[in-house]
């Protein structure tokens, strides 16, 4: 078994005066690599202009499942040349103010040149081997959109 480590830095500087009246702005950055505007959801007093923890979240869920499908077509042999996702993520309020997130549904539309039969399963085994999907105790489900083919 191999071990990964990751490592990033988020920091925020202000003052916490009052619940109203502090910056939830923040930056997340990691060594060599451009920084990641960050806030609360809008709905906690965030800067819709920046990505929450929760966009991230589902961000993160899509990325992963992209990168292992681009991962298993090539080793297929299947030329992928154009992968989108528009991902949606549940999160619902306790009522302490805590929250989880009930689900994510990935929704990736491929186009492909050819292989259009083995996309599903390509997307079930990247669904599978995903390691944040793996890390989450919440379903992820994917809902692949009918595959486009490029002669």
């Amino acid at each position: 078994m191999r071990e990964h480590g990751y490592e990033v830095e988020v920091s925020w500087s202000g003052a916490t005066t009052g619940y109203r009246d502090y910056s939830r702005a923040h930056e997340v950055t990691a060594e060599g690599k451009p920084g990641i505007p960050g806030s609360s959801d809008p709905a906690f007093r965030g800067d819709r202009d920046r990505y929450n923890p929760e966009e991230l979240l589902v961000a993160s869920l899509s990325q992963c499942h992209m990168l292992w499908f681009l991962h298993l077509a090539t080793d297929a042999g299947i030329v992928v040349t154009a992968y989108r996702d528009r991902p949606k993520g549940t999160m619902v309020e306790g009522s302490d103010g805590g929250g989880r997130f009930t689900e994510v549904t990935l929704r990736p539309e491929v186009t492909v040149h050819s292989g259009r039969d083995k996309l599903a399963e390509l997307h079930e085994r990247a669904h599978h081997l995903c390691f944040i999907a793996n890390s989450v105790n919440f379903p992820v489900t994917i809902e692949p959109a009918t595959a486009q083919s490029v002669d």
